[in-house]
Formats: C-alpha cells, sequence, structure tokens
C-alpha cells in the first residue's frame, strides 16, 4: 500500500471514529433532563382541507409551523451538537473559564416539554388562518413522548376562505376623503383576492404614507377603519374603509410650512435655543440662529427642501434629514414641527444640529502578509478639517510609510519600503459651472487630490509617483453609486535603477517597462450597484463597473501614432493613449441564517493605441493573491500559459496583461461564536492581446479556456465585529503553464507528502472577505 493511500485510510479512520462518537453522545443527551420533564423535538402542522390543493396545503402548514413556540434545540444531520456541549459543560462554578465558554458560548439549553403550551399554540394558529380568510378554522392539539422525547402535534380543519368581493373608499364630500379615494387604483386590496388582515394594515399604512405627502402631518393609520361585512355572499367580504368619527380635527387637515429655524451649533447641555437678535440670520426662507457664524448660509439652502409656503411633505421632510447627516458635520440631527402662531394650519420646521469635532487626527498601524512570501507593517496617519471653508468641507492630510520583508523564497532581501503623502479637498456639492438640483438622500460631493508616493524595491530600482484629481462622487440611492474624475493625471518616473535589474532587463526586454517614464491623463468613471445592505433577500448582488479613458483626445488632436515612429512628447514624456474597461459581478446565495454561497466573476480588458503600443505596467491587469486565485502567489500566475523564469539574480517578476478573466466562489458558514469557516475553489488567467517574442504563449488565442488556472482550499474568518480576520490554505488543481495534457494536477494532491506541501499549499491571511 502507498503511503498516499495509508495516510487517506489512517484519517478516514479517525473521521470514522469521531463520527460513531459523536452520535453517541448525541443519544445520551436526555440523561442530563430534570426529573420528570421531557426533551421538546418540535412540532408539525397538519391542514385538512379538501378545497385546498396539495401546494397550497403544504405551504400553509410550512406557514403555520414558523408560528410554534418555543422553537427547539438547533440539529444537524438528526444530533443536536450545541446541547450536546451544553450538558458535557456541566454546571460551572464561575462566569469565566473554559467551562463556562463551552456551555453557554458554543452550547445551547436543552428546550424541555414543560415550556410548551399547547393551547396558547392552538390559539395562535387559529388566530393566523382566520387573519387569512379562514373564518371558524378548528385547531386542536395532542402530543407524542418516545424515550424521553416528546413532539406535538396540530391538526388545523380550515373553512372554506373568504375573497374580497367590493372595496369601498370614503364617499363624504370633505377634502380628505377626496384623497384617499384618489388613491384607490393603487389600493392593495382587490376585489376576487383573498381576505388577509395584513393586507389590510398595510392599505391603511400606504393611505397614511400618500397623506403624509399631501400635507396630513397629524394623521396616523389608526384613524382608518376598515369595516368588514361577511353576511352576504358565498364566503365573501365587503370591505368598506372610513375615517373614524373620534379622528381629531387637525388630523384631517392639510398644513403647510411657516417658518423655518435653523441651529446650526446647537448644545444639548445648554438651552441654545434663547438667543440674541443679532444671532439671527434671515437667508431666503431661513432663519439661521448661530453666535459663531460657523456656516454659509447657502450649505442650508441646498440641504432643506422645504420652503416657506409649501405643503408640509414626509418625502422632503425625510429627505432634508438625511443629508443633514450625510454633510458628515454634525454628530446629532434633530427636527421638530410646532404649529405657527401666526398663520392657520401651518408648521414651523426646527433644525437642531449639534457639531462634530471640527479637528481630528486618525492613526492607523496595521500588520500585513501575502502569498509572494512579503510580510510587513504599514503606518498612515490622518489630519481631517471639518467645515473647512464654512461650507461643510472637509480638508485631509494624510502621509503614510510601509515595508514588505521578504524573510523566504526566491526574492530573499528585495524588501519594498514606501513612503507618501496625500492631501484632499472634498465639497457636498457639485462645482460645475451651471447648478445642478438634485433630490437624492445622499449629499453629492466634489473631490479634488494630490498625492506623491516613493516606493524603494531594493537591490533593483526605485519609482516616484505623482497623481492629482478632480471629479465627483454621488449616490442616487442607496443601491446606485457614481464616481466620475473629469481629470485623473499620473506621472511616474524611476530612479536609483541597479545594473543588477539592468541586467535582468537584457534577459527579460519586458521588464524594462516598470522603470519607464509614464504619463497618464483622462476621465475615469466609476458605476457601482449593491443590494447587498437588504439581509433577508435570498439573492443579493454587487455590480462595478468602471471606465478609463487614457490621452484619447489629446491623440486624436496631435495625431499621435506610435506605428508610425509619431510619438508625441509632453514634458519629454510620451503620454499614454488607452481605453480601458473592468465589471466585477457578484452574488450572494442565502442557504440558510448563518451560511451563504458567494461568487464572483471578473472581466477586464485594455487596449492601447495611437500613442502606445502597450498599457502602462500599473494598469495592466493582475491575478493571484489573496484575494484573487489563492493557489497562486500574488502576481505570478499568466499571462496564459507563460512562466517567468528565475532570472540571474533569483528575482522572479510580476506578472500583469491586457486582459482578465476571474471565477471565484465560495461557501460561508458560521462554525461557532466568532469563527466562521469557508471551501473555496477559484479560477482565472490574464493574456496579452499581441504576442511578446519574450513571453511566449502569453497572448489570447480561440483556445484560451485551456489555459485557466483552478486553485481550491479552504479557511477560517475571526468575526471581530470591527474587522474580520482571514486564514486561507490553497493548493492548485489545474496549472496552465504545465505541458497540455498534464495540466490538471488533481491525482498528485497529497497532503501527506511534505514536498508536496512545500511545492503547493499557499497560506493567506488578510482583513476583510475577498468578495
Amino acid at each position: 500500500m502507498s503511503k498516499k493511500h495509508s495516510y487517506i485510510e489512517s484519517y478516514f479512520m479517525r473521521y470514522c471514529v469521531v463520527l460513531s462518537l459523536f452520535f453517541v453522545f448525541g443519544c445520551s443527551n436526555t440523561k442530563y433532563l430534570p426529573k420528570g420533564d421531557l426533551l421538546y423535538t418540535g412540532g408539525t402542522v397538519t391542514v385538512k382541507d379538501t378545497i385546498l390543493n396539495k401546494k397550497d396545503r403544504k405551504a400553509l402548514e410550512s406557514e403555520l409551523e414558523t408560528l410554534l413556540r418555543p422553537k427547539p434545540n438547533k440539529q444537524i444531520l438528526g444530533l443536536k451538537p450545541k446541547l450536546w456541549f451544553y450538558n458535557i459543560a456541566g454546571e460551572p462554578k464561575k462566569q469565566k473559564g473554559i467551562r463556562y465558554w463551552l456551555r453557554n458560548k458554543v452550547g445551547e439549553a436543552p428546550v424541555l416539554f414543560s415550556k410548551v403550551d399547547l393551547e396558547y399554540n392552538a390559539s395562535v394558529l387559529r388566530n393566523f388562518a382566520e387573519n387569512r380568510g379562514y373564518f371558524k378554522t378548528r385547531v386542536s392539539a395532542d402530543s407524542t413522548v418516545k424515550d424521553k422525547r416528546v413532539t406535538a402535534e396540530y391538526i388545523v380543519i380550515p373553512k372554506k376562505q373568504y375573497k374580497i368581493k367590493s372595496v369601498t373608499f370614503p364617499q363624504d364630500s370633505s377634502e380628505i376623503a377626496k384623497v384617499i379615494s384618489k388613491t384607490s387604483r393603487r389600493s392593495l386590496l382587490k376585489v376576487g383576492n383573498p381576505y388577509d388582515l395584513d393586507i389590510i394594515k398595510a392599505e391603511r399604512e400606504r393611505i397614511d404614507a400618500r397623506l403624509k405627502e399631501k400635507g396630513y402631518y397629524y394623521f396616523n393609520p389608526d384613524y382608518i377603519l376598515a369595516q368588514v361585512d361577511s353576511s352576504k355572499g358565498d364566503h365573501e367580504v365587503k370591505i368598506k374603509l372610513k375615517i373614524k368619527e373620534e379622528t381629531p380635527v387637525k388630523a384631517t387637515v392639510a398644513y403647510k410650512i411657516d417658518k423655518i429655524l435653523v441651529y446650526p451649533n446647537y448644545s444639548l447641555s445648554n438651552d441654545s435655543a434663547v438667543y440674541r437678535n443679532k444671532d439671527r440670520k434671515q437667508y431666503n426662507d431661513f432663519t439661521i440662529i448661530d453666535t459663531a457664524d460657523t456656516f454659509k448660509p447657502r450649505v442650508f439652502d441646498r440641504t432643506i427642501y422645504f420652503k416657506k409656503g409649501d405643503l408640509y411633505n414626509r418625502k422632503d421632510h425625510n429627505l432634508t434629514l438625511n443629508r443633514f447627516v450625510n454633510l458628515g458635520t454634525f454628530n446629532f440631527v434633530k427636527n421638530e414641527f410646532k404649529e405657527s402662531d401666526s398663520i392657520k394650519n401651518a408648521l414651523d420646521s426646527y433644525y437642531y444640529l449639534t457639531l462634530l469635532p471640527k479637528k481630528f487626527i486618525r492613526v492607523e498601524v496595521l500588520g500585513k502578509t501575502n502569498s509572494a512570501s512579503y510580510t510587513g507593517t504599514e503606518i498612515n496617519a490622518n489630519w481631517n478639517n471639518r467645515n473647512f471653508f464654512r461650507g461643510a468641507e472637509l480638508f485631509t492630510v494624510s502621509v503614510f510609510s510601509g515595508a514588505d520583508f521578504q524573510l523566504s523564497g526566491q526574492n530573499s532581501g528585495k524588501n519594498i519600503y514606501k513612503l507618501g503623502a496625500e492631501t484632499s479637498l472634498t465639497w457636498p456639492r457639485f462645482i460645475t459651472p451651471f447648478r445642478i438640483e438634485g433630490n437624492s438622500e445622499f449629499v453629492p460631493r466634489t473631490k479634488a487630490t494630490l498625492r506623491y508616493e516613493y516606493q524603494k524595491r531594493t537591490q533593483l530600482y526605485a519609482l516616484n509617483s505623482f497623481n492629482t484629481s478632480f471629479g465627483y462622487l454621488w449616490k442616487e440611492n442607496i443601491r446606485k453609486e457614481h464616481q466620475f474624475n473629469i481629470v485623473d493625471i499620473t506621472y511616474v518616473s524611476p530612479n536609483n535603477v541597479t545594473p543588477e535589474y539592468l541586467e535582468d532587463i537584457e534577459e527579460d526586454a519586458s521588464l524594462g517597462r516598470v522603470i519607464e517614464k509614464q504619463l497618464i491623463f483622462g476621465p475615469t468613471y466609476s458605476y457601482t450597484y449593491t443590494n447587498t445592505m437588504q439581509k433577508r433577500k435570498k439573492n443579493t448582488f454587487y455590480f462595478n463597473g468602471e471606465l478609463d479613458l487614457a490621452g484619447n483626445i489629446t491623440g486624436l488632436v496631435t495625431g499621435a501614432n506610435i506605428k508610425k515612429n509619431d510619438t508625441i512628447k509632453i514634458f519629454d514624456v510620451p503620454f499614454s493613449q488607452y481605453v480601458k474597461i473592468k465589471a466585477d459581478l457578484r452574488h450572494y446565495l442565502k442557504l440558510g441564517k448563518e451560511s451563504e454561497l458567494a461568487s464572483r466573476i471578473i472581466l477586464g480588458a485594455g487596449f492601447a493605441y495611437g500613442n502606445s503600443n502597450t498599457l502602462p505596467t500599473s494598469k495592466q491587469f493582475v491575478v493571484g493573491g489573496t484575494n484573487s486565485i489563492r493557489a497562486f502567489r500574488a502576481r505570478s500566475l499568466g499571462p496564459g500559459s507563460y512562466k517567468a523564469e528565475v532570472t540571474s539574480s533569483d528575482y522572479v517578476p510580476d506578472q500583469s496583461a491586457d486582459l482578465k478573466l476571474e471565477f471565484n466562489t465560495e461557501y460561508r458558514a458560521k462554525l461557532f461564536s466568532i469563527v466562521r469557516g469557508a471551501v473555496f475553489v477559484d479560477a482565472g488567467n490574464i493574456w496579452l492581446l499581441n504576442a511578446d517574442p519574450n513571453r511566449p504563449n502569453a497572448e489570447i488565442t480561440k483556445d484560451f479556456m485551456k489555459q485557466i488556472a483552478v486553485g481550491a482550499g479552504a479557511g477560517l474568518r475571526f468575526d471581530l465585529s470591527f474587522l474580520v480576520l482571514r486564514t486561507d490554505l490553497a493548493f492548485p488543481l489545474r496549472i496552465p503553464y504545465l505541458p497540455e495534457g498534464q495540466r490538471w494536477v488533481i491525482d498528485d494532491i497529497n497532503f501527506g507528502s511534505g514536498s508536496w506541501r512545500k511545492d503547493n499549499l499557499i497560506f493567506n491571511i488578510a482583513i476583510g472577505y475577498p468578495f
């Protein structure tokens, strides 16, 4: 027997023993029960109805079963591991230690039958069925005991479901009745639909929401009465909606906005509402009350959507509050409406705004490691000044430095050091020659950035990078976000290139592009859509699309054509001309309360033309590493089936290309406490658009799918609330640079072999999920 098979057999035997013990101990849970009590294992609901079809009957049974209380102990494959841990831990003497943690954090107390109220559950089922239109439903309850375990059984016998025969809205001549009647075409109550109390409640909420948009500030859904008449017809009801007679008069009147008062420097600790007359400033429809003259008045003109004389509108009410919060200047935002003392049926609107600290410093220190055997640290210090020009602007100055040390591998000693600074100014509005009005709850922003970074790769070269940009960021809503940089300029200049690296370039000319001077300028655009914040949805998505256009207009105007040796230079540097697009689509399938299947596909393409024959190295695509194909070291994979050879200096260069295709899928589940587990498969590669004699088999062809790399692995995620620490262990399943017919290496997997583990297992540590 081979060593490989011996290891697998040994592992399988140990697994069987552990599983057998788990079954044995799982069956012993009942011996820990209090004397005279039983373990409650859950309840079932059976609907006996010859009118309902099988599908509807099963759906009703499933709904009813979710109402049963209490819920039984959680189980996996018929076992209750959390209950088992609770029992074996015993009663801890102290509220700390391993026993306390095992019993209270990992374990789960038994759900006892003495806590089950059969009659109460039966009444809940009956009420639910009748609220769904199954009037005069009968419910009976019983239980079955076996081996100190008990199940509850409920028999539900509903009558024929009642349907809606007619819906009548208020018919009187009052203004509020007319407004309600005009909403009838959007009513949730439809003739012929089953009677449903929840739908009636939702209809009242809908009417109230509509009235709130028409000035009825004091109205609420409880003022609407739904009279249901089931006395006539064959299992049919007539629903009549009316305004209750005891409804307050002011709830039936539409209110307008009178005075608008803003306290932009309000203190929660003092009675700041008392000010002198000289502290009051009138600006358009607003009265601004501020002793320190903290803001320019136009800030409020752009933020408050109410104007004097407008009907009260809840949409504008909420929109204003959200925009105040999104300015990023206020710690506390409070809005209050009071009846006007000068105009009938009018409201005065008060805004009390408490400031965040104007200036603050944030320092971040982190340690990091990646699959290219680099281990390092980074420090960032950010100084921020809110309300820089009294217009709620944010001015930021950042300095950063870091070092990555390669302690092992072929590149040992070739460390990376970086140092830089960045300053930015963000305005809470669009800065354009013409005014742009928006109705989003999110404040649009204009941002200008200036950045410098010095990066030193010891024994190789150093790079000076300058970047400046000016553009806009705005969100249509919570799901859709845009970023458009009108100007995005990058200049890269090398220095201190070592003779060692120059020798490497003689062996691989593609390395020379890394140290070329680069001038990149042009607009960039990014669009992001996500609904992942909707936790209850089974399927959620994330999409990000990017467009990068560099030097296109300049190249067109100057007629630049590198193929005709007609390269145009600016400040003695050829400018880059290209089009680059990238799409990142992610899908999250919720499988259970604590598990999901996450998948991602990335497509990218860049095309250089005119003044350039290749994309700048910094703009090319790469794969491999902690957030990509984790079975391969960062930037070491591709292009195509090309494999970078070790140079005379034992230096393995980064690999990049013009095209990218990547797919990842990952099953995630909670194991216990803060620990989550994952198993994953990654696949993909990068390619060149045009053949490169220095990198054979790197260009895209019709057989590109034969060059796809595949890796798999498993990992743990430690969710600490403020961050997620991720560890992944991955290994290759398909290696594209091997000869055709030998690229699948599944048969070579041997976890028992030290040499195999050394050559194939890649360990990654990272912060956050990979996607």
